[in-house]
């Protein structure tokens, strides 16, 4: 007799056609970061004002770089799983779940006289299981995987769940989050499960894959700090990847008395490792053409594994760090990932300097079109002039069709460069002009992906006008300053007679942006460019944003981290719509940071402030009900 705990259960139902939404029993809030031991004790001081205690007993477990999940167990069986979604709903993804191993199919709550039960976990891919799937996939000439935490949260919403099996998807148990009995009774208040610590040892016994030898059980702060520092030295032999150790009050009472913030639970932080860092050897500094002529040294170093990832290349940025950090090709260097993300290189290895090493030579010329290049005044950037400038004409085409732009789908970087190279696509407007037929004769393109193509384009017509402004590329120009500059015009030909001084009259505009403006848009070359795109039907009126209220005016925004509630785009409308605006960065002028999950320097910069408000996606939400 087949029941809902059968192991065929998790072969049955490969295809999911759709993933709804559903609601948590109790929201899955975000974390408070901490980086040093004075965050932590902090933190415990906290804790003991909250609580009135004098000794706090904690739970210390590994912070896991993977992808959160809730999933509920009813009767003993598996009746849902759910991604974190933004904390209030997520996606449900339960016949993947079905497909995970160490995910029981059935699990007897019932001897702990629990009838229903939500569980948060991490999943995650084991570092040695990611790079033989790499392996792999790069013999039968697959775009390799970049890291495991990516590839666990991609794989959770894939429609085949084979793929979750294959890839070797494991979810690690880190709490019993609700808890009832058949009448509904909140089995927390039981002396059974009114310990964190003893609670997970719990759901080991039933089956559930938890951090064993990785968690410990501190009776002080100081204790706290030790065990951290012993897994921070370690983390790199660890088999899965990890980015912190987690902190929490083991007493559930105790935590019920501390409470949340809209964000995240005052119980609880994360600790946060030090960047990561390896040594490699610089092997060669290429040089990198942008859009605006900027010439940008970028090393290339010997391929090493830092944070989860393969670096190969790391940007320079200009001549000044160089010399600054007096980088020589030949160099053993240490390199960091900023916040486990941007690889930089930190500094050189002196002692390991090689006896004929010669000091770097910036060049003088553009490596794409050998002309002479030239560093502005007041600015550490070398750029190349040449208007017929190669390298330009390709980075410019890439941005034009960037997220950040025109956001054309099925149009990447890749395929401008494929269609540059083999000379179906020259310029800006040819884009809206395209040979479709002679690009069906190019390899990988078949009638799905040409429409996928076509299509894009065609919407791209009708994108806003801010879209268009960012999307030529003009110097000083990007998503915030296009959108300032469109406020205040009707269609964007009035830019070819506009004066230095309407420019500088509007707010966020300085002498440098006007001058820039005045150069591109006053450019008869330029202006032909723009009527062109006209003629072949692009938008060139401004469909200003209506205000809904006036519920932010006069304040100003800054969002960072990953976003859950909204794009980045859409945050910005709802901003502006409600009379608020946005500046680029953290200063005495921010108003209000909305922090995201895994919000780096820019949430440390505001606390050290002082006078930045922090709050989460939810709080701003309610700001502009």
């Amino acid at each position: 007799m087949l029941t809902p705990d059968s192991p065929t259960e998790r072969v049955a139902r490969t295809l999911t056609s759709d993933f709804p939404t559903v609601s948590h029993s109790i929201p899955m809030l975000s974390l408070e970061n901490s980086y040093d031991e004075n965050d932590l004790n902090d933190f415990d001081t906290r804790i003991k004002e909250l609580t009135g205690k004098t000794a706090i007993e904690y739970c210390v477990e590994p912070k896991f770089d993977g992808s959160s999940i809730a999933i509920i167990y009813e009767n003993d069986l598996l009746v849902r799983a759910a991604t974190r979604g933004d904390g209030i709903q997520g996606d449900e993804i339960t016949n993947n779940a079905r497909r995970m191993k160490s995910v029981p199919l059935s699990a007897k709550f019932s001897a702990l006289g629990i009838y229903r039960v939500e569980l948060r976990g991490e999943v995650v891919i084991n570092k040695k299981t990611f790079a033989k799937i790499n392996e792999k996939r790069e013999e039968e000439g697959l775009q390799i995987l970049q890291n495991p935490r990516n590839s666990a949260a991609g794989t959770l919403r894939v429609k085949d769940s084979i793929e979750v099996e294959k890839r070797g998807l494991e979810a690690f148990m880190y709490q019993m989050a609700y808890a009832v009995d058949k009448d509904g009774n909140d089995m927390f208040n039981t002396t059974l499960l009114n310990k964190h610590f003893n609670n997970i040892n719990q759901l080991g016994t039933l089956g559930f894959k938890i951090p064993n030898q990785e968690k410990k059980l501190c009776k002080s702060i100081a204790e706290v700090h030790a065990f951290i520092q012993s897994w921070e030295e370690k983390r790199d032999d660890y088999e899965y990847e990890i980015d912190g150790m987690v902190i929490k009050v083991n007493d559930i009472d105790l935590q019920k008395e501390c409470g949340a913030t809209s964000h995240h639970p005052r119980w609880a932080i994360a600790y946060k490792f030090k960047a990561r860092e390896v040594e490699t050897e610089l092997l060669d500094v290429e040089y990198q053409v942008g859009r605006t002529g900027a010439i940008t040294p970028v090393a290339k170093v010997k391929p090493v594994f830092v944070g989860g990832v393969t670096v190969s290349s790391i940007s320079l940025h200009n001549e000044d760090i160089i010399r600054e950090k007096d980088i020589r090709i030949g160099d053993v260097v240490v390199v960091q990932r900023a916040g486990d993300v941007i690889p930089y290189i930190d500094r050189v290895v002196l002692p390991k300097r090689k006896e004929n090493s010669e000091p770097f030579i910036f060049t003088r010329e553009c490596p794409s079109c050998q002309q002479p290049i030239v560093k502005p005044a007041e600015e550490a950037v070398y750029r190349c002039v040449n208007a017929e400038c190669k390298a330009q004409a390709e980075e410019r085409l890439i941005h034009f069709v960037s997220k950040d732009a025109m956001d054309i789908d099925g149009f990447g970087r890749e395929t401008v460069s494929s269609f540059y190279k083999e000379g179906i696509l020259m310029s800006i407007p040819e884009i809206y002009s395209l040979d479709f037929d002679r690009i069906g004769k190019l390899e990988g393109w078949k009638e799905k992906s040409i429409n996928k193509l076509r299509d894009g384009i065609t919407k791209s017509k009708e994108q806003p006008l801010w879209r268009l402004v960012n999307g030529l590329g003009v110097r000083h120009i990007g998503t915030q300053t296009a959108k300032d500059l469109v406020k205040t015009i009707n269609n964007l030909k009035e830019l070819f007679e506009v004066t230095p001084e309407q420019l500088q009259s509007i707010e966020g505009i300085g002498p440098k942006v006007a001058s820039s403006v005045l150069d591109y848009f006053h450019n008869a070359g330029n202006q032909h460019m723009i009527l062109e795109l006209e003629e072949k039907g692009l938008n060139l009126k401004n469909q200003k944003v209506e205000q809904q209220s006036a519920k932010l005016n006069n304040l100003t925004f800054l969002f960072t981290g990953s976003l859950t509630r909204f794009t980045r785009d859409e945050a910005k409308e709802l901003v502006e719509s409600n009379g608020g605006k946005l500046i680029s960065s953290v200063s005495k002028n921010l108003h209000y940071l909305v922090a995201g999950e895994n919000a780096g320097s820019k949430l440390d910069k505001a606390k050290a402030l002082g006078t930045v408000n922090i709050i989460d996606e939810e709080a701003f939400l309610n700001m502009i009900k």
